[in-house]
């Protein structure tokens, strides 16, 4: 298989502090990171403006699912943070998501350090749909970084 594209729906999403059955999501985003640029001017040059870069840009990383029990341990933690609101710490977790290849092996991986909830919503109720009611959690985080798993195949990083 040289060269497949991963497939998007293929993932696993680790939360330290969360029981694994409790890290079942349908939709993951904010996996992307983008340089601020800045704009310099050079004085008598008007054919150009330099541009440099300032620092990368990260957007908060968003988790969605059906919504769930309401005594799991990641709907605590996050429930817990909003509560009682800045007048106690902030208790962080890190959260690890990796794109699986065809055989369930982790090819991709994004480590978030520290992160924390920042967003806790659950969509709409309407009594005319028969549809389920989606939990989104939006987290911001300490740090990121990306990178192939250690066990990565070599079709896919060619791909």
């Amino acid at each position: 298989m040289a060269g497949y594209p991963l497939t998007s729906f293929y993932f696993h999403v680790a939360i330290s502090g969360a029981g694994g059955a409790d890290a079942a999501f349908q939709e993951v985003s904010g996996l992307g990171s983008e340089w601020d640029v800045e704009e310099v001017r050079e004085g008598g040059e008007n054919a150009f403006v330099h541009r440099l870069p300032t620092r990368v840009k990260r957007q908060n990383l968003v988790l969605k699912r059906g919504a769930v029990d309401h005594e799991t341990a990641l709907f605590v933690w996050c429930a817990k943070t909003f509560e009682q609101g800045l007048g106690a710490r902030i208790i962080r977790n890190n959260i690890v998501v990796k794109l699986l290849d065809p055989d369930g092996a982790p090819v991709l991986k994004w480590s978030f350090w520290g992160a924390w909830p920042v967003k806790l919503d659950i969509s709409g109720f309407n009594a005319k749909e028969s549809e389920v009611a989606i939990e989104t959690l939006e987290f911001a985080y300490q740090s990121m970084d990306f990178g192939y798993t250690k066990g990565a195949s070599k079709q896919a990083k060619a791909g």
